[in-house]
């Protein structure tokens, strides 16, 4: 898939540029030092809680791994039960089919403007901006989400799409903003979070009552039923399913589950990894469509957008079972100094150094799968078990290969690990190295110190204080010693009974 068929990918400058001007913002890393070690830390009281966490956990890991290798067959069923509940099912593959269905369902009914449950789906493919290239207006109903578009932003988190933001900023961004989307902030408005969720419960009003059209996105969808769900916090979202006459919802096709039953493992998973609470306040669920109760006009519009070609990864298509608790963005020691925008994409953190290299290619994100320390944290949050630093890993490689690919020369790097190769293939070459490191180490140390290095080797200098080598190998202290040619690890234990593990100590000491 080209990147013009997926916009997915913002084009932001690589990963390492966007983080150096992201840790300058002193306020945004206090904002996502404060949010993200507040929802950790609830996150791990209410998981507490439960005895069978990890076998909750298991069950979930092993619904997602089958579901994901007969997901053709899912998908069927799926469109099948929605069709016999008076549904209508779209297809999908890419974002520009995406919003061309969704544009024309919209103009099809009239409309001129739809109220939206926040959804990455939707962020993902830009319906947003395709909707208004269309001469339709798409409002944003989730607190965060509204922030983010009132203040012409970009979303920074899964769940808490303005959490780089404080309280002023918001005040702000209401007073300055509001009276040219509606109804105006207040007078006197304050940054007290009160009064600015009741600025935006007035602003929004008008357009629950007014809207014809919702679009959403979905949480889950099961196959055997039809049903789909939508979990939120607010309200927001259960008025805009219920109020409208039509409701689209843009889903990623890896969200369907085989049976409504699996819903009982995730719908306890979800809300502690995401929010920290033992349920979400509002859970809507419905099937088809109902005659004089809630739309009478239900599309589900299944997104492909790069899924199907990260299901053909062995190693990467595990990041299909995200179920976007984001978890792994709150425990990301990277991801809490730099925020979401230095990622470049509507995935940031973990889960988006992994998932949008996939969907978009490697070649457009290629610094992505280097955004990590690979501490794995992240993997130990994640409720579906996904190994992200093992796709971490898997990706780099393809990154370097896909780098090399383009190059008709060798890079540096790739001629200084074939160097250190041909080096460490050999005993002699590596005494030979390990000699001349120690007698030039001797020749710019300080102290027992390695100071400024030349050429490409100061940046590493300018930030490291580096010992410099012993002036004897362990090589040489053996054949020194032992007196013979025999390897550490070749050698065999001579003298008398424990006179040879107490050299071994001496010559460790040194």
């Amino acid at each position: 898939m080209s990147g013009a068929d997926n916009v997915i990918w913002l084009g932001a400058p690589a990963f390492p540029d966007a983080a150096r001007t992201a840790l300058a913002d002193t306020r945004q890393r206090a904002n996502l030092r404060r949010a993200t070690g507040t929802i950790r830390d609830k996150r791990l009281a209410v998981a507490a809680e439960l005895e069978d966490w990890e076998e909750l956990r298991e069950r979930a890991a092993a619904v997602k791994r089958s579901t994901l290798r007969h997901l053709d067959q899912h998908l069927l069923r799926l469109e099948q039960a929605v069709t016999a509940a008076g549904g209508t099912v779209h297809w999908a593959a890419d974002a520009a089919e995406a919003n061309r269905i969704v544009t024309n369902l919209v103009q099809a009914t009239g409309e001129s403007e739809v109220v939206k449950v926040k959804s990455m789906a939707t962020q993902e493919i830009g319906l947003n901006e395709a909707l208004a290239e269309a001469g339709i207006r798409a409002y944003e109903t989730d607190l965060a989400e509204l922030i983010v578009q009132l203040g012409n932003d970009r979303p920074s988190h899964i769940l808490v799409p303005a959490i780089h933001r404080g309280r002023s900023e918001i005040r702000e961004i209401f007073q300055r903003e509001m009276g040219a989307w509606g109804k105006p902030a207040p007078e006197g408005l304050t940054d007290d979070p009160r009064d600015l969720a009741e600025a935006a419960r007035l602003h929004l009003r008008e357009k629950f009552l007014r809207a014809k059209v919702a679009v959403s996105g979905a949480n889950f969808a099961a196959a055997d039923t039809g049903t789909v769900v939508v979990v939120e916090s607010e309200g927001n979202g259960r008025m805009c399913l219920t109020l409208p006459e039509t409701l689209i919802t843009v889903m990623g096709i890896e969200k369907v589950l085989p049976s409504f039953t699996d819903l009982d493992v995730f719908l306890q998973l979800l809300p502690r990894s995401s929010t920290g609470e033992r349920m979400n306040p509002y859970t809507s669920l419905w099937t088809g469509v109902t005659e004089d109760d809630g739309p009478q006009y239900f599309h589900l519009v299944l997104l492909d957008n790069g899924r199907t070609a990260t299901l053909a990864d062995e190693v990467g298509r595990q990041a299909l079972s995200c179920i976007r608790c984001s978890a792994c963005l709150n425990v990301c020691p990277v991801y809490e100094r730099t925020g979401g925008h230095a990622y470049g994409s509507v995935y940031p953190g973990p889960i988006g150094a992994v998932l949008t290299p996939q969907l978009v290619g490697i070649e457009q994100a290629a610094s992505l799968p280097f955004a990590s320390t690979l501490c794995g944290a992240c993997y130990d949050a994640c409720p579906v078990k996904i190994n992200i630093p093992e796709v971490l890993v898997h990706l780099r490689a393809e990154a370097v290969e896909a780098k090399r690919a383009a190059r008709l020369l060798p890079t540096p790097e790739a001629l200084a690990m074939k160097a250190a190769g041909a080096v460490l293939a050999s005993p002699r070459r590596l005494a030979a190295a390990q000699r001349l490191g120690a007698f030039g180490a001797r020749l710019v140390a300080r102290d027992g110190r390695i100071g400024a290095l030349p050429g490409p080797f100061a940046r590493w200098s300018g930030t490291r204080d580096t010992p410099a080598p012993a002036r004897e190998s362990l090589r040489a202290w053996w054949r020194r010693t032992r007196g013979d040619g025999d390897t550490p690890q070749g050698s065999r234990t001579r003298g008398r009974p424990g006179e040879n593990s107490r050299t071994t100590e001496e010559g460790e000491r040194r």
